[in-house]
């Protein structure tokens, strides 16, 4: 049984992470604030949990003397308070706070260090994302997360541990912010007033939430090292998905197009080149079906 210490497992992105480490037999230990054990997924155990009141606030020793014994760590928190967090300098502190916990783990001997990018390091706009696609971050936010990238190669090449970075593109599913697009929609729809969108010509990546915990969990067993594009590969505009949750509710009627702008800095294309491999099968039959997104532009 492989022990692995997971940071932001009560988010968005953490819960489903934590979901697949739970079904695969690992034993996970979560990074908690104190108070919080409720917002594990269910059933999940938290006795053994990590407390601290700020994940990124805690220096080297601190996480090396609470990683012995660790095979591997997930990193998957960071603040991403919406609507706040592209542009927040809080992002330094994650930088910062991400820095000591990868020496800490070092010192402690884990085997493994998997973080957690952002499609948005990229050049955008783009239709097709392999990890060798340049790079160039627009937002404060990305920035923090590729120079952590970075760092964080550099850092572990010089050590024993394998350094993994899996990308996420346009997430959607449970626990979804309730005024992302995905639920927006739902919202409108199921209360059938109409949802006033954008043009929705953007082409986008989407993929289910619980489908890329799943293959960032698998990266455990894998041991695949380096940057891991975490998507469908799947080009889909943002019109074809909401007309695709329209159907559900037989009310295509109720989608307006054009009425919302689309926003100067929103990229005409964001697709990805899925290079992540699972214990299960290879890249290519990961890219089954286009499912929905998380944080993009109505």
């Amino acid at each position: 049984m492989t022990r692995i210490v997971l940071t932001g497992a009560t988010g968005f992105v953490g819960r489903q992470i934590h979901r697949r480490l739970a079904e695969a037999g690992h034993d996970v230990v979560p990074v908690l604030r104190p108070g919080s054990a409720a917002r594990l997924l269910e059933g999940a155990r938290a006795e053994h949990a990590i407390l601290t009141t700020d994940v990124f606030a805690e220096t080297v020793d601190w996480w090396a003397e609470r990683l012995e014994g660790v095979d591997a760590v997930i990193h998957a928190a960071w603040y991403v308070e919406p609507g706040k967090y592209l542009d927040s300098p809080l992002n330094l502190d994650c930088v910062t706070g991400t820095l000591a916990l990868a020496r800490g783990a070092t010192q402690a001997g884990i085997r493994h260090f998997i973080g957690v990018g952002t499609c948005m390091e990229y050049r955008l706009p783009s239709e097709r994302l392999t990890i060798d696609a340049p790079l160039e971050p627009a937002t404060l936010y990305a920035a923090c997360k590729l120079s952590v990238y970075h760092m964080l190669t550099q850092y572990f090449a010089k050590t024993e541990a394998t350094f993994s970075w899996c990308r996420l593109f346009y997430l959607h599913g449970e626990g979804e912010y309730a005024a992302r697009l995905v639920p927006y929609i739902r919202e409108r729809l199921g209360r059938g007033e109409v949802a006033r969108l954008s043009a929705g010509t953007q082409l986008r990546d989407f993929l289910d939430v619980r489908q890329a915990g799943a293959m960032i969990a698998d990266v455990v067993e894998t041991g695949q090292p380096g940057a891991i594009n975490i998507c469908s590969g799947i080009p889909t505009t943002i019109r074809q998905l909401a007309e695709r949750i329209a159907d559900e509710y037989g009310r295509r009627d109720l989608l307006e197009f054009g009425t919302a702008a689309i926003h100067p800095s929103d990229p005409a294309a964001v697709v990805g080149l899925c290079n992540a491999i699972t214990p299960t099968r290879m890249p290519e039959t990961l890219n089954e079906s286009p499912v929905e997104a998380a944080d993009q532009s109505r």
